[in-house]
């Protein structure tokens, strides 16, 4: 690899992600952030084309006949928050650290993985092709995102999504299912002892969940877990035995069960009604034996199981979740990431890639 293009490359990601820092893209409201990304392509005459928010290219010598790996990541950003003490859209460089919101969470890792796709846009020999796509509505999970995207893509055959993870990998993540449960009673006056109360019931059911351990434990992922998080009944007075309460179940479940298997347990156990609101963010686990986990331990790279949730799991291909900066320091006041991290995580992505291209 050449160094002065080397350099190239990181100055000009660092000076894109200070625009995007500049530029207040907040889930479903990434416009200008987008339009952004279309003119830093195009003014390096590179035919791209946009869908929503979403900005996509493929490698100038695409070729249909080869597989292709997509690099992805988002360029949507959540709300400030309040504790900042910093000006969230001021882009400022202090001891080597660039602050700003979305620097870490995931700017860093969208501006690297578009450098590492600039590193290797002409080259005519590629043994995959390689697809870019600068994605919107990850941090709301939003259809408007990579799911919307994807049609517009050929068959991916293997994916990085670039989240804060430090550079090593994340072969495996935790589903999300999100469960809306309701216990009935019968309403009644609290002063006659009437009724049958609701609550009391959503209480025994709570504390199963509370206290039930899903038996299977990956070695990745560890145990899955369950949460009650919300709780609510449509009764407001003091002295109305209530007869529906309604709670909320957070599942963040490991690759050894399916969504399915979970609900059937939990619904043999209690008598409150179970309502999945959604079964699109599903638990995903890369095997240790594929060719760029063998290619990131070779380059001295680490993997494990991450506890949250991506794009990675609205993919129906393999991927791996990677990227420079630290997964802690997301939607923090004062979000920063190194300046330093984002040169390795260019030079490293390069490296990995040019494993298996």
């Amino acid at each position: 690899m050449n160094s002065n293009s080397l350099y190239t490359l990181q100055q000009d990601a660092i000076g894109l992600l200070k625009e995007l820092i500049a530029t207040p893209s907040y889930s479903r409201e990434e416009d200008q952030t987008a339009g952004l990304l279309c003119r830093f392509l195009g003014t390096r005459n590179i035919e791209h084309s946009r869908v929503g928010n979403n900005v996509f290219a493929f490698n100038r010598h695409f070729d249909k006949s080869k597989p292709t790996i997509l690099l992805n990541s988002h360029h949507d950003t959540v709300k400030p928050n309040p504790q900042y003490t910093k000006d969230p859209f001021s882009p400022v460089v202090e001891d080597g650290k660039l602050f700003g919101l979305g620097s870490n969470d995931a700017g860093g890792c969208l501006v690297s993985l578009i450098a590492s796709f600039l590193h290797f846009y002409d080259r005519p020999s590629l043994r995959y092709n390689i697809a870019l796509a600068a994605t919107a509505e990850e941090e709301i999970s939003g259809m408007g995102g990579i799911e919307k995207t994807l049609p517009y893509l050929p068959a991916i055959d293997f994916a990085i999504v670039g989240e804060p993870t430090q550079m090593q990998m994340a072969v495996a993540e935790r589903g999300l299912m999100v469960l809306d449960c309701t216990s009935y009673g019968k309403a009644g006056h609290a002063a006659r002892n009437e009724g049958d109360n609701s609550i009391y019931k959503a209480l025994k059911d709570i504390e199963w969940f509370r206290t039930y351990q899903l038996e299977k434990v990956s070695p990745l992922l560890g145990p899955s877990k369950m949460s009650v998080t919300v709780i609510e009944t449509e009764n407001k007075a003091h002295n109305v035995v209530p007869a529906v309460c309604r709670f909320v179940v957070d599942t963040r479940i490991n690759e050894l069960y399916t969504f399915e298997e979970v609900i059937d347990i939990i619904r043999k156990h209690v008598s409150c009604e179970v309502k999945p609101r959604s079964t699109r963010l599903r638990s995903t686990s890369l095997p240790l034996e594929h060719p760029i986990i063998k290619a990131g331990i070779q380059l001295g790279r680490t993997y494990y199981g991450s506890p949250t949730t991506s794009d990675k799991a609205l993919m129906p291909f393999p991927a791996l979740k990677m990227g420079p900066g630290d997964s802690a320091r997301s939607h923090t006041a004062d979000e920063y990431i190194y300046l330093s991290e984002i040169n390795e995580g260019i030079e490293l992505y390069i490296h990995f890639l040019e494993k298996v291209v």
